[in-house]
């Protein structure tokens, strides 16, 4: 899976006042009506407990300028408190946070689980996007290190 070249994105959830942040690329569209994505996340991680508690979540997609974003919350043994204090972000009408600086943004109530291995697919109904057309610099996952189209 290393030669599929994949968009980067930071998946976020809000659960009890506290910010749960990731980077993840295993991001797809499910469904256009109802509009539907998912998200592939471990089942030992904190950002699953969190959503599968809160039921909500927010997904950025990532310009190349994002990398040291996606870097510092793909990187393991972080601590809770503070996640995105280095990461500029507002809060959409579902309270998750959402990067300032994406190339396009969603809102997501979670609308089934689906366990897989050590994975669970969380599929979200979109509830809210947005995305400025004008962007083309997306940041790319491939070969297990990030690059870009240019």
């Amino acid at each position: 899976m290393a030669h599929f070249a994949t968009g980067v994105t930071v998946v976020t959830t809000l659960e009890d006042g506290h910010d749960h942040a990731m980077t993840a690329n295993s991001v797809t569209s499910v469904s256009l009506e109802p509009p539907l994505v998912l998200v592939c996340v471990r089942n030992d991680s904190g950002w699953h407990d969190a959503v599968l508690s809160s039921g909500v979540w927010g997904v950025s997609i990532m310009p190349t300028a994002g990398r040291p974003a996606a870097t510092w919350l793909s990187t393991g043994g972080r601590p809770l408190q503070g996640q995105l204090s280095r990461v500029p972000h507002h809060r959409g009408e579902l309270g998750v946070a959402l990067v300032d600086d994406a190339l396009a943004t969603l809102e997501c109530r979670t609308h089934a689980l689906h366990e897989a291995g050590d994975h669970t697919i969380v599929v979200g109904e979109v509830v809210s996007s947005s995305a400025d057309a004008r962007r083309d610099d997306p940041l790319i996952y491939y070969r297990s290190r990030y690059t870009t189209t240019r």
